[in-house]
């Protein structure tokens, strides 16, 4: 008994130190099949050969513990570099929930309220105006009306603002000189000036970088520090996340994994420093695409909300606070959104697994990135999956395999 205790306090020692990992433990001893859970190299493997990807790293926790961690196919297969298991991605789109729950902390502290207009914090999106496509030759691309109300802090966090989320919104937010560079006191406000591509609330439309970028000058009003400072200090920091940040040290840049555009089964090399330069300046902290990480360090993001708001040993949020956020607040009914996929606050909540087509439980969440990242929660069979790759225009079904290879391994 006194052995066992023993070894559950070096456990929980190891777990609390800072830069720590998530405890390994092997697939049997967390109900999962060793074995079956090879699947998953032969996935990717089918898809490394089919030239979907070039490489990956995949990793599976259950119950708290890593069962599986691999690496799979190059890093760069110009220079036929090994994928390793620390390599740096660009998560892109996977920042959306990490922005989600700084938001969620500021509204645990009062400051942030769900049904707050983003007027408040931002005065130019006061009296916004949405955009009306016209048909008619020789008429202008839109007329503007004004919005019926205010855009929301949950409006952007569940992607019904219509905030640069459609062709008339993007081309007038891609006018804006320098829309996504510079500092965010400096650039988002000018958001305020374009019209909305509906009216808010009308329907779910993505917005791909403008919605939580804006939720990330929303923190730094809020809590008086740059939105860089603050995800570092209440959320990196505390969870020992060190190879998660906007702006990757040099020894990082050596780890980060060469990206590729997939056009017609064929892959093309991508200068992914270049393409980072073109899209975010130096000061731009992107809350909706602009974080670079590893499979361990996101697992550890993942991890803390599974467990309901705690990691690294320390409380970041409270359990009531990750269920609203797992929470469907956009059903799979209103317009914009597929059968069986919801959407709650800044991920999509599975609200009917056999309509979805997804082999995970009902109520699982999470999010994608552009470049084929992929992470879901599975709070059901306690299971966390992350899936880094980096090739654009990937086939998206690759998810569902890497889904479908760890389910068919729960053997309890």
């Amino acid at each position: 008994m006194r052995l066992r205790v023993l070894a559950g306090l070096l456990v929980l020692g190891a777990w609390a130190l800072p830069g720590a990992a998530l405890p390994e433990g092997k697939p049997e001893q967390v109900g999962l099949s060793g074995v079956r859970l090879q699947r998953i190299q032969e996935t990717m493997a089918r898809h490394i050969a089919e030239h979907n990807i070039s490489g990956a790293v995949t990793l599976v926790a259950r119950r708290g513990q890593v069962a599986h961690l691999a690496a799979h196919g190059l890093m760069d297969a110009e220079e036929k570099r090994a994928m390793e298991k620390n390599a740096i991605f660009r998560i892109w789109s996977m920042s959306k929930p990490v922005t989600g729950v700084a938001i969620l902390m500021l509204m645990e502290e009062g400051k942030v309220r769900l049904n707050d207009p983003v007027s408040r914090f931002i005065p130019e999106f006061k009296g916004m105006q949405v955009g009306v496509a016209q048909e008619r030759a020789g008429s202008a691309p839109f007329y503007a009306v004004p919005a019926t109300r205010e855009i929301t802090i949950q409006d952007l966090l569940t992607h019904v603002s219509g905030l640069a989320s459609g062709p008339v919104s993007n081309a007038e937010a891609g006018k804006i000189p320098n829309a996504y560079g510079g500092k965010l006191s400096d650039s988002i406000p000018k958001l305020g000036k374009t019209p909305l591509e509906f009216q808010p609330g009308s329907r779910w439309a993505y917005s791909a970088g403008a919605a939580f970028d804006t939720l990330g000058r929303v923190v730094e009003v809020a809590s008086g520090a740059r939105f860089e400072d603050f995800l570092r200090q209440r959320l990196f920091e505390p969870l020992g996340m060190k190879e998660t940040s906007f702006h990757p040290t040099a020894e990082q840049l050596r780890r980060l994994v060469t990206t590729y555009h997939r056009d017609s089964g064929k892959m093309t090399r991508v200068d992914a420093k270049a393409r980072m330069l073109n899209l975010y300046g130096s000061e731009y902290a992107a809350g909706a695409g602009g974080l670079y990480s590893t499979a361990s360090d996101y697992a550890l993001f993942a991890q803390m909300l599974l467990n309901g708001g705690q990691g690294n040993g320390q409380r970041l949020l409270s359990p009531k606070s990750v269920e609203l956020m797992a929470s469907v607040f956009v059903p799979d009914t209103m317009p914009g959104r597929a059968a069986g996929r919801a959407f709650g606050l800044s991920v999509q909540v599975i609200s009917d697994p056999v309509a979805a087509g997804q082999r995970v439980s009902k109520g699982s969440y999470g999010w994608d990135g552009a470049f084929g990242t992929h992470f879901w929660i599975d709070p059901v069979e306690k299971i966390v999956g992350v899936m880094m790759i980096q090739t654009d225009n990937s086939v998206r079904q690759l998810d569902r395999d890497f889904e479908s290879a760890v389910f068919q391994a729960i053997v309890e």
